[in-house]
């Protein structure tokens, strides 16, 4: 039985809403890296990008990946954890990590339908070339890929565990 699953994504791309239905699937507990950076700052994602820069949230981040603990539990990282080699690396040695995948136009539909969100990259960048640059990286760090576009939570959830299992 897996005791590790750290899904990676853009923004949008479903890592909350697909992780809290893969670990109640896979008797595991939930992370949200995101979640744990807001409660750490005491702070929204978008403020801290806003106060501090977006240097200083993947930081942040990379410390919360490197502390947290992965044992028993599905990881949803932010988007830009991929840019650290270090909590990649961490996360790789704990089990599979699982690239949620989807087309741009959707992603940034999602983007646009919830409330502002902290995308941790260079202010001047749109959210296009965020996705051109961090989709290499996600399926460098990938060992799965699984698209979200078309299917609901708990199918993308169910898909993963069946992926996981032929593994």
């Amino acid at each position: 039985m897996l005791s590790t699953i750290s899904l990676i994504g853009m923004p949008g791309s479903g890592k909350s809403t697909v992780g809290v239905m893969l670990a109640k699937l896979a008797g595991l507990r939930f992370v949200d890296t995101d979640l744990d950076i807001q409660v750490r700052e005491q702070n929204t994602l978008q403020n801290i990008l806003e106060q501090r820069g977006y240097q200083f949230l993947r930081e942040v981040e990379q410390d919360i990946l490197m502390r947290v603990v992965l044992e028993g539990a599905v990881v949803a990282t932010g988007g830009s954890a991929v840019y650290s080699e270090l909590a990649m690396r961490r996360l790789r040695d704990s089990g599979p990590v699982v690239y949620l995948e989807a087309e741009l136009a959707l992603l940034e539909r999602r983007v646009a339908a919830s409330p502002p969100r902290g995308i941790a990259s260079d202010p001047s960048t749109t959210y296009a070339q965020v996705y051109e640059e961090r989709t290499p990286l996600y399926h460098r760090a990938a060992d799965i890929v699984v698209s979200t576009s078309s299917e609901g939570a708990e199918e993308v959830a169910r898909g993963i565990l069946r992926q996981l299992s032929n593994d």
